[in-house]
């Protein structure tokens, strides 16, 4: 699945993404992501399984091929079942600005605050990347540990289970292009390019500013090796008289699954 299209709420519609002739090297890895909230206190804490029912429950969620999983020593069923690394969102804080996507985008106004300021990005490192006549790039990038995030090097190398990355940015029309996607899946070094995408869609121009568009690739058979996922979106910005305007961009995502 390689997808550009606009959002469920306003009408269908297929835009080509642009090819890049020279594809970018992946950057230096972001900032570290702020440590996990502490837990709420004052919630029950859910009965966990047994290994065996475990196994089962996991089993029929994920449905590998063949039925089964080998799990390494150092992994339990009981394990994986609290840390769910499979058909679960990897990004952190994947909506930052609480932002609907079955409805059109918000009306806003130039702003002149930060956009730290404007909602959750904890997770994101943040950048701008200055351009000509007003305009500029927000960059936010993360960087994903798939072996943090509970999956192990066998299942990663032997069964290449699907890597999908999927994002809705604005129809902003504050340029021809107001949306980039930059996604590099990279060895243990997390220097190395084992499989990577990039597209830059160009505005339709139909229907009202403001809807959204969504974005989304599948990496499938990668080869062996992969160990990081690295996700970074460029947004269009357009400074006015009274501040700067902006392109949102939300529910960014990076899940792992054995099928679509």
């Amino acid at each position: 699945m390689e997808e550009v299209r606009e959002g469920p709420a306003l009408g269908g519609g297929m835009e080509e993404p642009s090819s890049t002739q020279e594809l970018p090297s992946p950057p230096p890895p972001p900032s570290p992501p702020s440590p996990a909230a502490p837990e709420t206190p004052g919630f029950p804490v859910p009965e966990q399984p047994t290994e065996a029912h475990a196994q089962q429950l996991l089993l029929q969620e994920w449905a590998p091929p063949g039925g089964s999983l080998e799990l390494p020593p150092r992994l339990t069923w009981k394990l994986l079942f609290l840390q769910r690394p499979l058909y679960r969102n990897l990004l952190r804080s994947p909506n930052p600005e609480g932002i609907n996507i079955y409805e059109p985008a918000p009306p806003t106004g130039p702003t002149q605050q930060p956009l730290e300021t404007l909602g959750n990005f904890r997770g994101w490192h943040i950048k701008t990347e200055k351009l000509q006549q007003g305009l500029s790039w927000t960059v936010k990038q993360q960087r994903v540990d798939l072996l943090a995030e509970g999956l192990w090097e066998e299942l990663l190398d032997v069964e290449q289970p699907h890597i999908t990355v999927m994002d809705w940015y604005e129809d902003s029309r504050l340029d021809v292009c107001v949306y980039e996607l930059h996604v590099w899946l990279l060895a243990a070094d997390r220097r190395t390019v084992i499989a990577q995408h990039h597209v830059a869609p160009r505005t339709s121009g139909r229907g009202p500013p403001g809807h959204w568009v969504q974005v989304s690739h599948v990496f499938r058979q990668y080869g062996p090796g992969v160990r990081f996922v690295h996700f970074l979106h460029k947004t269009k910005n357009r400074m006015e008289r009274g501040g700067l305007l902006r392109t949102r961009v939300t529910d960014s995502s990076v899940s792992v699954q054995f099928r679509e």
